[in-house]
């Protein structure tokens, strides 16, 4: 069953502008030492760190709390399976607040989807919760 479902638009621009003027700062803040390391591996290091800050923004509804609760930037970090396919790996406030909204008896699987076209970026976010021993096929 759906448990949260959340989705954002990001302007690649501005996560370029916000670069530019604060740096790692920013990145400091906002994202996870492996999102900064993927980031900075690709040519288009922009358009990823966009993709992951929409992918941030999605899960913050998915999980119903926004950034407020205790769930901060870096609680959700947008990671591969071996697959290539994006899930999140959620750690302090956001990691309770998935707990907490996980029925008994459920596992929660978290969905990710990620896209851009330029100068846009999306991501969506689903959250189900799956009965124990019934998890859905890996990757």
């Amino acid at each position: 069953m759906i448990i949260g479902i959340g989705s954002d638009l990001c302007d690649v621009r501005r996560i370029e502008e916000v670069l530019a003027r604060h740096g790692d700062r920013f990145l400091d803040r906002v994202f996870t030492p492996a999102e900064r390391a993927k980031a900075e591996r690709r040519k288009n290091r922009a358009e990823t760190y966009a993709k992951r800050f929409a992918a941030k923004e999605a899960c913050a509804k998915a999980l119903g709390t926004g950034f407020r609760a205790g769930v901060f930037w870096r609680d959700m970090g947008v990671v591969n399976l071996p697959s290539g396919r994006p899930t999140m790996k959620l750690s302090g406030g956001a990691l309770a607040r998935l707990k907490a909204i996980t029925p008994a008896g459920h596992d929660a699987v978290i969905d990710v989807s990620l896209t851009d076209e330029g100068p846009l970026a999306q991501a969506i976010v689903i959250i189900q919760a799956v009965a124990q021993g019934r998890a859905p096929p890996p990757g």
